[in-house]
Parts: C-alpha cells; sequence; structure tokens
C-alpha cells in the first residue's frame, strides 16, 4: 500500500476504503532516487506531487555566498510538495538526503480528487496545514532558542515524527543526516553541532553515533528544546 504511513496518528481513519483506493489509483509513477541530488529546483513548473515512500529528504534555500539553510526536513509519509499544487512552482528547492523512494501524483489526478472526494480533501488540506504549523515552530526555534535547544528541538521533533510512522521506539532510532546536513537545519556550523552534541551527552539526554540516534532522557530533552508536541496534531503519545 503506497500511502500507507500517509499522516498515520493523524485521524487518517476518517477516510472510507474507497478514498484510500482512490488516492492509491491516482499513484502515476514510482521512482528510486539516489542521495544527494536535487530533484526540483527553486521556480521550476510543476504537474506533479511528490509523496516520499523510503528515505530523508529536505526543502533548502541558498544565500548568496552558496550557503545553505534547510527549511523542512522529510521523512516517509510525507507529501514533500504538495504546496506546489496550489502554485504551481516552489520557492524552494527539494533534495534527497538519502537514497530515496517516492510516488508521484499528477495534478490532474489530484483536481479530480478534490472534485470527487471531500474527505480527502479535508485530508490533503490538513497536511498543507500541518506543513505550515511546523514552519511556524522551525521560525520560533531558529529565531529564539539557543543552539544547545534548537539541535534539542530538532531531535524531538524529528522522534516523534518517526514513531508516528513506527520507526521509533521512543528512544532509539536512524537518521541518516550528517553533521553539516544538522547543522544546516538548526541554523549553525558543523563544527558547533559537533559540540553541541558532545554537550548533549555530557548531560545524558542524547547520544548519536554515526546514524544511530539514542535519546536517554526524553523529557529533559524536551525541557531543554521547550518541545510542545502539539503543533505536530498526533494522537496522544506516550
Amino acid at each position: 500500500m503506497v500511502f500507507a504511513d500517509f499522516l498515520r496518528g493523524r485521524r487518517r481513519d476518517l477516510l472510507s476504503a474507497q478514498d484510500l483506493e482512490a488516492l492509491e489509483a491516482a499513484v502515476a509513477d514510482v521512482r528510486n532516487l539516489p542521495p544527494r541530488k536535487t530533484f526540483i529546483s527553486r521556480d521550476q513548473n510543476i504537474t506533479t506531487s511528490t509523496y516520499l515512500l523510503e528515505g530523508v529528504m529536505c526543502r533548502y534555500m541558498d544565500d548568496r555566498q552558496g550557503e545553505r539553510q534547510l527549511v523542512a526536513v522529510h521523512v516517509a509519509g510525507d507529501f514533500v510538495d504538495l504546496h506546489g499544487y496550489p502554485l504551481g512552482h516552489l520557492d524552494h528547492d527539494l533534495a534527497t538526503l538519502t537514497a530515496c523512494r517516492v510516488a508521484l501524483v499528477p495534478h490532474v489526478a489530484l483536481d479530480h480528487l478534490v472534485a470527487t472526494r471531500p474527505a480527502l480533501t479535508k485530508l490533503l488540506w490538513f497536511s498543507t496545514l500541518l506543513d505550515a504549523a511546523m514552519h511556524r515552530e522551525w521560525i520560533f526555534r531558529l529565531g529564539r532558542l539557543d543552539a544547545i535547544a534548537r539541535v534539542s528541538h530538532f531531535f524531538c521533533e524529528t522522534e516523534a515524527r518517526l514513531r508516528a510512522i513506527g520507526r521509533s521506539d521512543g528512544s532509539h532510532f536512524t537518521l541518516p543526516m550528517t553533521q553539516a546536513d544538522l547543522g544546516e537545519a538548526c541554523g549553525i556550523t558543523s563544527v558547533h553541532m559537533n559540540r553541541m552534541l558532545r554537550d548533549l551527552k555530557d548531560r545524558n539526554l542524547l547520544a548519536m553515533r554515526r546514524h544511530d540516534v539514542e535519546i536517554r532522557d526524553r523529557k529533559g530533552l524536551e525541557r531543554l528544546g521547550e518541545f510542545d508536541p502539539a503543533y505536530l496534531f498526533l494522537e496522544e503519545q506516550n
């Protein structure tokens, strides 16, 4: 089932079996993408929406010196560019961080779903509103938190999202991002990120070995990062 992870833990049960079948039938192609490649460029006209089945993708923007800022990180179960459906293009670049598998849904197929499937339309709308809520939280994180709190918040958010799709047990998960990637998500250099990871380990809050993350004190990490998962609109997690 292509959309097995779509909005899992976020009232996907509101969809009927026919809605899910219609969404599955709208997929025109499934592709494997290589890691570290820009998939959609800023201002490129797009006629399909991309659903991430496996892997990690990011949205990013470059400054005039070519320095990259990640503005979103996407995991399995995300429509990574659904906002491009009404807009017709993106105002940022979309790239793979790892090898990825994606499903492509043509906008003409979405036109039909929106016209005929009100419950599905509401859920797709919810997906874009959730995306906006996460962007607001990222603005708060980058604008108001210090470096160690930003990093803590990012790991708390990522763990909660992965737990929602069954890819974290609450303490351990895999995150195939480099320290440079993490720094670009948190607005700090890779050297500073290395220091922050050491600091979190020394505080016995979190340890990261290559791509394996162990959260040793989730409540403590949440306090440090001022993390409240309400903006993720997840069903209650323990």
